[in-house]
């Protein structure tokens, strides 16, 4: 995938097509896109001056902006979640060489892999965060370039299929609705992952979340293990 230098000379990646289908998905009348605010580019801003942001990667990228823009703007960080994926391999010209479909579904709760690099964030008053439950086509391509783990095949796009539900989360609380309700307090991470059928390691990045985000609080230990409690 090509770059292209943005607008403070920081080479970025080229828009991906689920990207881009998201915004004019979300885009309602009124709405200005690719607006520059402070400095920084927004994918939309509504009428009311709310700042949409559309994040399809890594949210340490937008750590300083949201930090830097936050005091002063209503800010909706959109983000998708694949709840359906299908893989789609093409040789390096484009030619379909196999679409098969992925045996994982995404979470409400997989945004903590992100949400781990702006615990900070999430509890501003002018923050919201929309989820949005998609269904996706991922790309890649056989060109030599991609990672020794996928033999060298490249993630060259990923395409929007369909949007299948949304779920914002406008308050603090709203956080910890999205913990199952039979977790017993106080917890463990190991008793979080149980609880939310997850891997050990994104049942660590919940924690570290809510509680640097004073959502949780640790109530002592069991053996070597924190114990945590809603705050």
């Amino acid at each position: 995938m090509k770059r292209k230098k943005s607008h403070n000379g920081i080479g970025t990646l080229r828009e991906s097509s689920l990207h881009a289908a998201l915004k004019e998905r979300l885009k309602q009348p009124g709405d200005r896109c690719e607006v520059d605010v402070d400095g920084f580019k927004i994918d939309l801003v509504r009428q009311d001056d709310t700042l949409v942001e559309i994040q399809t990667g890594n949210f340490s990228r937008i750590h300083r902006k949201l930090g830097h823009l936050l005091e002063e703007h209503p800010i909706r960080l959109v983000y998708p979640i694949s709840e359906n994926k299908w893989i789609v391999r093409t040789s390096e010209k484009g030619e379909l060489l196999q679409r098969r479909k992925s045996p994982k579904h995404g979470m409400w709760f997989d945004v903590f892999s992100e949400l781990v690099y702006i615990p900070d964030w999430i509890i501003h008053p002018n923050f919201q965060l929309t989820l949005l439950k998609i269904e996706e086509d991922e790309i890649w391509r056989d060109d030599g370039q991609g990672s020794w783990r996928r033999r060298y095949w490249s993630k060259a796009d990923r395409r929007l299929l369909n949007i299948l539900e949304g779920y914002t989360l406008e308050e603090p609380g709203d956080y910890l609705q999205l913990l199952p309700e039979d977790l017993a307090e106080p917890f463990t991470t190991r008793d979080l992952g149980t609880a939310c059928g997850c891997r050990i390691r994104l049942a660590q990045q919940i924690a570290y979340t809510l509680f640097h985000a004073g959502l949780l609080k640790r109530a002592g230990f069991r053996g070597r293990s924190h114990l945590y409690q809603k705050s």
